[in-house]
This record gives C-alpha cells, sequence and structure tokens, in this order.
C-alpha cells in the first residue's frame, strides 16, 4: 500500500483540501439535529415564537450552503487528484513492464498485463476518488453520531454503539469473503482480453477455417465462468443493504421504545432530543449504507492492487551490464557452450551450441520447426539471457554491455513484421531517430522498400494498425529498413523474408550482402536463400547438427539435404 503514495505526492494539497471541506460539510451536517431540537425546544415547545424558529431556520440553510459549496470543492479536488494517481501509477507501470525481459513477459502474457494496466488501475483510481470524498466523511459521521447520542443519553447512545457494531461486523464479514472473488474475477477478465485479442489479430484467419462458431463458444464458455463467479460475488453482496437496514431498523425501534418509555416516565429528555437522536440514528444508517455500497468497490481495488503489485514486484532476469566498448577487431559473435531454458521449462530448448564468426560474414541458420533457430538469435541482444555457457559480442560477454549500447549493435527483424501506427517516416525512425531523409530513402532502397513507399505517398504515408494498409511482404521490407537505417553491426533477420517473392528475396539479400562490416545472420525456411552465406548451421532439437557452406553440407548433412531435395521438388 506505501509503495502507492509516491503517487499521490504531487497532490497532497488536493487530498488534505478535499478531507478538509469534506469534514467542514460533515460537522455542519452533525450540527443541523441539535440547531433542529433547539428549535423544537425552545422556539415551539419553549413559547420564544415563530422568529425563533425563523432564525433557527435560516441558519440551517447557512449551514446546508456552506456544506453544499463544501461538497462540490471537494469532489473538483478528488478528481484531480484520482485521475492524477490513474496516470502516474499508469505511466510507472507502463515503463516498468518495458525494463522487464521477454521472460517475464511470457510468463504473465499479455492479455494480463493489458488487463492490468487499464481495468485494475482504474479500479484503484476510483477508490482513491472515493477514499478522499466519502471514506473519511462516514466514518467520522458515524462515530461522532455515537458519541453524540452517548452525551445526550448514554443508554440510548450504547443502543446506537451496538448498532453501528453490528453492522460494522457484517461489512468485515462480507468484505472478507468477497476478496478472493473480485481476485479471481480479474483473472477471468485477463483471459476474456486473451480470448478477444486473439479473435482480432486473426480474424482472417476465422473466417477463412469457419470458425466462428467455435471461437464464439469459446468466448461464451470464458464469460459464463466470469458471469458464475459474478453471481457468487453478487450473492454475497445482495446480503449487505437488507442486513444493515435490519439492523439499523432494529435500533431504532429500540431507540423509540426507550425513549418513549423515558419521557413517560419523566427521566429527562426532551421532544427535540429525541428527535436529533432519531436523526444521528438516521445519519448513521446513512453512513453505513454508504460504507457498504463501498465494500464491493474497495474489494476491487484491493483485489487490483495486490495484481498490480505483482507486476511492480517482478524484476527483469536481463540485468543491466557495465560500460564495455565494442573491440570491432575481435569476432563479432562468440559462443561457448551456450545452454537455454524458458522460464518453467527444465528441457533445454538450446543445448551445448558453439561458434565463432568474424565480423562482416554472413551466417545463415536453418531448421525444422522449433529446432531453437529464433531462439539462438534472440540470445544475442539479450532478449533473453544463456542459461548456461558463455556468449560474447565484439570481444566482451553481452552481459558486460549496457542494454542500450548493446541493442545499438544489433538490427534485429523479428518473424511477425510488427509496425506502429503513424507514419513510414515515424516507424522508421525507431531505427535512429535523428536520421535525415536521405537515410531513410537510402536503407527502403537497401529493403527494396522504396518503389512501393514512394508510389503510396511517400515517408508521410500513414501507417494504420499492425500496418494493416500494407501487404504482408511490405511489412516485412519495411521492418528490414527500420533495422538497417540504425546502421547496426550486426544483422538479424528472423525468417522475415518468407513473404517475398524469389527474385525480390535475392535482390533483399544482395543488397544486404553489400552492406560493408555488417555481421548478418539469416534465419530461413528456404534452403535458397542461404546458398551463398558464408557458414550455415542446420539445427535440430536445439542443437548444431551441421556447420559449413552450402557445398560442404549438401551431401554430408542428411538432414540440410533432406531439406534441399524436398524444397527442390516442391519447387518443380
Amino acid at each position: 500500500m506505501k509503495r502507492y503514495f509516491q503517487y499521490l505526492r504531487e497532490y497532497r494539497l488536493q487530498c488534505i483540501l478535499g478531507a478538509l471541506s469534506k469534514w467542514i460539510e460533515a460537522a455542519l451536517e452533525l450540527l443541523v439535529p441539535l440547531v433542529m431540537a433547539n428549535i423544537i425546544d425552545k422556539g415551539v415547545t419553549g413559547g420564544r415564537g415563530i422568529s425563533y424558529v425563523l432564525w433557527g431556520g435560516a441558519v440551517m440553510l447557512a449551514m446546508g450552503a456552506i456544506g453544499f459549496g463544501c461538497a462540490i470543492f471537494c469532489q473538483r479536488t478528488a478528481s484531480i487528484a484520482s485521475q492524477g494517481f490513474g496516470t502516474n501509477v499508469r505511466n510507472a507501470l507502463f515503463r516498468h513492464i518495458n525494463t522487464l525481459s521477454q521472460r517475464e513477459l511470457d510468463k504473465v502474457g499479455a492479455a494480463s498485463l493489458l488487463t492490468r494496466t487499464v481495468n485494475d488501475v482504474n479500479q484503484m483510481q476510483s477508490a482513491v476518488a472515493m477514499i478522499i470524498r466519502l471514506v473519511v466523511r462516514s466514518p467520522f459521521i458515524a462515530i461522532c453520531s455515537v458519541v453524540i447520542c452517548l452525551i445526550l443519553d448514554w443508554q440510548i447512545g450504547l443502543v446506537v454503539f451496538a448498532a453501528s457494531v453490528a453492522v460494522s461486523a457484517v461489512l468485515w464479514v462480507i468484505m472478507k469473503k468477497s476478496v478472493p472473488l473480485y481476485t479471481r474475477n480479474q483473472k477471468n477478465l485477463d483471459r476474456l482480453t486473451q480470448i478477444t485479442g486473439e479473435n482480432l489479430e486473426g480474424a482472417r484467419v476465422v473466417r477463412a477455417f469457419q470458425s466462428r462458431d467455435k471461437e464464439r463458444a469459446r468466448f461464451d464458455n470464458a464469460a459464463d465462468v466470469t458471469l458464475e463467479n459474478s453471481l457468487r460475488i453478487g450473492k454475497i453482496s445482495a446480503w449487505l443493504n437488507p442486513l444493515t437496514y435490519a439492523l439499523i431498523n432494529f435500533g431504532v425501534a429500540l431507540i423509540l421504545f426507550w425513549s418513549g418509555y423515558k419521557v413517560d416516565t419523566g427521566s429527562g429528555l426532551t421532544s427535540g432530543e429525541i428527535i436529533a437522536i432519531i436523526n444521528y440514528m438516521t445519519q448513521i444508517l446513512n453512513a453505513l449504507i454508504v460504507i457498504s455500497n463501498l465494500v464491493s468497490l474497495f474489494t476491487k481495488a484491493h483485489a487490483s492492487m495486490n495484481r498490480v503489485s505483482e507486476i511492480f514486484d517482478l524484476k527483469s532476469s536481463v540485468k543491466d551490464g557495465g560500460e564495455s566498448v565494442a573491440d570491432f577487431s575481435a569476432p563479432a559473435v562468440e559462443m561457448n557452450g551456450v545452454s537455454f531454458s524458458y522460464a518453467g521449462d527444465d528441457r533445454y530448448t538450446l543445448n551445448g551450441i558453439s561458434m565463432c564468426i568474424p565480423s562482416g560474414a554472413t551466417v545463415g541458420i536453418i531448421g525444422g520447426t522449433g529446432s531453437g533457430k529464433s531462439t539462438l538469435v534472440n540470445l544475442l541482444p539479450r532478449l533473453y539471457d544463456v542459461t548456461e555457457g558463455e556468449l560474447k559480442i565484439f570481444g566482451h560477454d553481452v552481459r558486460d554491455y549496457s542494454l542500450l549500447e548493446l541493442r545499438k549493435l544489433i538490427g534485429v527483424v523479428p518473424q511477425n513484421a510488427g509496425l506502429f501506427s503513424g507514419t513510414v517516416r515515424s516507424n522508421l525512425q525507431w531505427g535512429k531517430d535523428d536520421a535525415t531523409d536521405e537515410d531513410y530513402e537510402k536503407a527502403l532502397k537497401t529493403a527494396c522498400a522504396y518503389d512501393f513507399v514512394m508510389e503510396k505517398g511517400g515517408l508521410d504515408q500513414p501507417v494504420f494498425e499492425s500496418g494493416k494498409n500494407f501487404s504482408g511482404g511490405q511489412r516485412q521490407r519495411l521492418t528490414i529498413a527500420r533495422a538497417v537505417v540504425g546502421n547496426p553491426k550486426i544483422l538479424i533477420l528472423d525468417d522475415s523474408c518468407s513473404a517475398l517473392d524469389f527474385a525480390t528475396d535475392a535482390a533483399l539479400r544482395a543488397n544486404i550482402a553489400s552492406l560493408k562490416g555488417v555481421t548478418t545472420f539469416l534465419v530461413s525456411q528456404r534452403a535458397s536463400s542461404l546458398h551463398n552465406a558464408d557458414v550455415i548451421f542446420v539445427m535440430e532439437d536445439g542443437k548444431i547438427v551441421g556447420r559449413g557452406r552450402h557445398e560442404e553440407l549438401y551431401g554430408t548433412c542428411d538432414l540440410y539435404t533432406e531439406i534441399c531435395d524436398s524444397q527442390a521438388r516442391s519447387a518443380k
């Protein structure tokens, strides 16, 4: 809980002034029954006349106007503080998520991170507003009302106190039972978000395979689970109002009975005091009803806070390194007995990988699906850290570089051509934000993307979400241009030419090969794309089963020969 105070620090004044204004409103509200009792006892039954009654009414109206002004001021300050708090938490959470390595992101999942960043932070934001507006007010009114009733008549005050304690006990029990269910509900929302995201991203696949009914059923099942859990919460929460009303009304009945007995026996209670006590009982009822209605909000907020805290508590397994400077006379990449396993998996995805790649070489990596090709190249920019062994980039262990300097050395083109909404220029700026238009155009030409970009409107051509206004091959070439514009010393193309025709693929490889001083890793399913590589690594089950040039491997490495022959037959 304490960790979140820092996000309210800049709104301390709003929190303090908002709470004070609410307390002033509550204090004025607490004085109203006493003023009314005074009007009845002195103005009505005491014989002071209509002028005293009117004066008392004017005082009550003035108190109401001041209280209304305080309530409006509190509403405004609470909105400013809660919205600012939500923005600060969301920004901090987003920044923290971006410090996590791929291992932690895989563990939590994109859908859950999205729900926590949006929905859970909104729940916390609403709770802050309610704390300023209502939480400081309702307990204050309830406690002060009990104290005033004890002062007016200690016996009746004890009845009021007992009713308040009973209602508080009900609230505590219901809250205790609800919190785990609200936590489960947020997890169910994660699942709904995941299914929705998958269907929106894969809408074409769903329609192509006529699986809309199947996916609708999958969504309905997840929604039914959420509904069932929500109904359980509703059944528990449904006891709140009936129990609180029953307890308070039972207390009111006891007060009326006891005060009536006191008046009959002449024990000292006046008519005005009885009315004041009833009014205070009503105020307690209203205050506790507000608290009971806030229980569901705060149980949600508590569950959401725990979920957000789980993300803040996650620490990246990839720690920032030192300030090593690349030695470009050393080999570009050295691996000595590198092994790797994903989080929660005892099986090694890579096992005993060793290689030494000189600067400027072109490296081909080929193998079947799941052989570990992408995992291998993901170790170079430290998207993951090696589990065992040593990995060096330009003479230094990758852990000795700062992440910023290491990733400046490496340009990565992932399997999925991820573009961001904006323009072609804004996407290329990811590679180098201070590059000139000439640099961007040169990168586009290297990636064989210059012609279609200029035909569509040039560097300021809009890019829709995920680049949906470009074809698959065009998106791949734009992501290659984005990596090339940063002038990396190591360029990784992770099966990033799969959507290109053979002629464009060949032209692109020729352009990449012409880049001076760039060590290129080509991960591909096409054996023909790797024929001119300086060295080809053939992978199977996380191990290197063959290495050499095309001429050396063909006929000597069974797996490579099988891949080449099968693709040659398919091309006929």
